[in-house]
């Protein structure tokens, strides 16, 4: 079997695991099914130059890391000069001198929030806004925030407040939030007929796959989740993240799947008829690697019911209810679901209950103890 690798979005996420969330390496080695001695040396390279660390799949190179962080430090510097400023030109009567309000400002600036004290006319909206309107369970939008500071005596202005919510990640609760547009690349030539009718289980692994996308929101916007799953072990093989669902956020998807699968034949893939999976790119993809295109009937959700189903479980186990401030930390926490808790450790009925990565270790180990049990004697 040829050896598995891996795309650079799945050795990125890896190595955060175990840098921002303290993970262990062995523990990320067992959870991400990976060899620890690679893990190690993902996380060396990363550590030497983030930037510059796995430059394949069509990464172009960034600037030098020396630059990189000059201008970050520059930007430090002008944050907690901007932060004393303001604590100068503030009188004292005007202070509000709770630290939240401190470590807001700091936090809103990238620095620890004790460069000084800010005690500008920024502050008394910015408390007023966590400890009043904003903080209410109705999250009402800026515009009513505004005239509730107003009721209060706090004088400001609808755009200062509006600035503020922004750089604090506060957002109103929509009524209804306008789907992303479809960027894929239409061709009504590639559908294909239901070839997979519903036959949710495979005898073995790597014979059956289905793959789907949804969509997550953030205060920057909606993030595009992909997603390719094997029926055998209703292990999720491949996965991809984009702020855009374009036909190469599904064609990662699915490099990944046959990457980490060492390149298997003979797959049944199925899928909507979404643009992105009837592309040309994603169509000579399946080709080159010889496998079968089945895709569901227009309009019909049960036809991809296994995939329906892992999402609606992503989103009820993991992300409903949450905030996420920008797309790098919702894409960090489906990260953190798929390879720590869903694939290692989520059990499922239709397994027996048994995780997916149990499912796959004990079929392949009693497979193993029938091919090496000696023939029975005549």
């Amino acid at each position: 079997m040829e050896r598995r690798k891996f795309t650079r979005e799945f050795k990125l996420e890896a190595v955060k695991l175990i840098q921002d969330r303290g993970v262990t390496v062995a523990q990320a080695a067992r959870d991400l099914g990976v060899h620890g001695t690679g893990l190690r040396r993902w996380v060396q390279k990363c550590a030497a130059d983030a930037q510059q660390a796995f430059p394949g799949q069509g990464q172009m190179k960034p600037e030098p890391a020396e630059l990189v962080r000059l201008r970050r430090e520059v930007i430090k510097l002008t944050a907690e000069r901007d932060i004393l400023k303001k604590a100068a030109v503030g009188s004292t009567d005007q202070c509000n001198t709770l630290w939240g309000t401190v470590e807001w400002e700091g936090d809103r600036h990238g620095t620890d929030g004790t460069s000084g004290l800010v005690c500008g006319p920024e502050s008394r909206p910015v408390a007023a806004m966590e400890t009043g309107a904003v903080g209410k369970r109705d999250r009402p939008g800026a515009r009513r925030v505004w005239h509730d500071l107003l009721v209060e005596g706090i004088a400001c202005g609808l755009h200062r407040i509006e600035r503020l919510m922004r750089h604090a990640a506060l957002r109103a609760r929509p009524s209804r939030r306008r789907m992303p547009s479809d960027t894929g690349m239409r061709s009504t030539n590639a559908v294909a007929p239901n070839v997979l009718n519903r036959t949710f289980d495979a005898a073995s692994a790597n014979r059956k796959w289905v793959a789907d996308f949804t969509y997550l929101w953030t205060a920057e916007g909606w993030l595009s989740v992909a997603a390719v799953v094997d029926l055998f072990s209703r292990r999720v093989v491949g996965w991809s993240m984009s702020a855009t669902m374009t036909a190469q956020l599904v064609t990662d998807a699915l490099v990944m799947a046959i990457w980490r699968r060492g390149t298997p034949h003979t797959v049944l893939h199925h899928s909507d008829r979404g643009s992105q999976y009837t592309s040309e790119p994603f169509q000579r993809l399946l080709a080159d690697h010889g496998m079968t295109c089945s895709m569901s009937r227009a309009g019909n959700v049960w036809d991809n019911a296994v995939l329906e189903s892992f999402f609606s479980s992503l989103k009820t186990e993991r992300t409903a209810g949450k905030m996420y401030r920008t797309r790098a930390q919702a894409k960090a926490d489906v990260f953190d679901y798929i390879e720590c808790f869903y694939n290692p450790r989520r059990r499922h009925s239709t397994l027996g209950y048994l995780s997916p990565m149990e499912f796959e270790r004990k079929t392949e180990n009693e497979r193993k103890r029938v091919s090496t049990k000696p023939a029975a004697a005549h």
